[in-house]
């Protein structure tokens, strides 16, 4: 068990030594804590990584170069990999003692635009998933950041909104598909291609539907948080019940039956959304389906 008065201590430590260090480089303009550590609701506890944001006009050198980072602490391992959003990158760093930070590095020119521009509507939801719920300044060099943050503070939490009726069925019929597909992929004896499509794809699906599902219920000021965080404290009770048995083991029985109860939790949370939402639900093309899958399985 990991002790968490020792653990925010050791995080203190690495973000006064980056502070120094960054107060050093011209390149680097700001500085941001965000995520569970500069949360107020859900704050860190002592598992929660470090979430740092660097606004730099030298992107390129903390991506492709790791001796910087031993200006900080000391490194176990680091790796580059796309942001939550996909649009950036991020170094994640592994130092000594496991503390686990995550640097987010992004141009100095993309902040200026927005702060010129303005937010662009299609990023506003982004945006507030890594901002909205506390930020802690660390460096503000140029005053962008506080620029920014008068953008952040007109910023929506609520990140999902109702659906249109073409937008549910989309959903509804990407999911129905890949009933198809995942059990065509189980008949080949494609186990690892039908697992991955049953608990990862077909789940992520499913996870837009239980939001839905639970704004409609609850109003779409209701938080839902993003990406299944915390989805124990805000999802339905009846969602809560049928994810315990949604997930497989790897072995072709399991996934059949995780795959048959991923497709009746959904449709139940679907009908159930469609209803409060006065929207159709395609049920023959589903009892079609369903049918089909029940026979091929069946058979397998």
């Amino acid at each position: 068990m990991k002790n968490k008065s020792e653990t925010e201590r050791l995080y203190k430590q690495l973000v006064k030594r980056f502070v120094r260090w960054a107060n050093t480089r011209s390149d680097i303009r700001g500085a941001i804590i965000v995520g569970s550590r500069a949360r107020v609701d859900h704050p860190a506890d002592e598992w929660a990584d470090l979430d740092v944001i660097v606004i730099t006009m030298d992107p390129e050198y903390y991506l492709a170069t790791n001796d910087w980072l031993e200006n900080i602490g000391s490194p176990l391992l680091t790796f580059v990999e796309p942001t939550a959003a996909g649009d950036e990158m991020e170094r994640r760093v592994l130092f000594e003692g496991m503390l686990d930070v995550d640097f987010s590095i992004i141009p100095k020119e993309k902040v200026q635009q927005l702060v010129q521009v303005g937010i662009p509507p299609q990023i506003k939801a982004q945006i507030a998933n890594v901002f909205g719920r506390g930020m802690f300044v660390l460096l503000d060099k140029d005053g962008t950041i506080a620029q920014l943050q008068g953008f952040i503070s007109a910023t929506e939490m609520s990140t999902h909104r109702r659906p249109s009726q073409q937008k549910f069925l989309e959903v509804v019929n990407d999911f129905i598909y890949h009933s198809v597909w995942t059990t065509i992929k189980l008949c080949r004896g494609e186990l690892w291609t039908a697992k991955e499509c049953s608990d990862a794809y077909m789940k992520r699906l499913l996870l837009q539907m239980i939001e839905w599902h639970a704004s409609a219920i609850r109003g779409w000021n209701y938080d839902t948080w993003f990406k299944g965080r915390f989805l124990e404290e805000w999802a339905d009770p009846m969602v809560l019940k049928g994810l315990q048995n949604s997930f497989a083991q790897y072995n072709e029985e399991d996934i059949k039956r995780g795959l048959l109860a991923t497709i009746d939790l959904f449709r139940r949370t679907a009908m159930e959304t469609a209803e409060r939402l006065g929207y159709s639900y395609p049920i023959e093309a589903d009892e079609c389906v369903t049918e089909w899958v029940r026979k091929r399985l069946s058979e397998k």
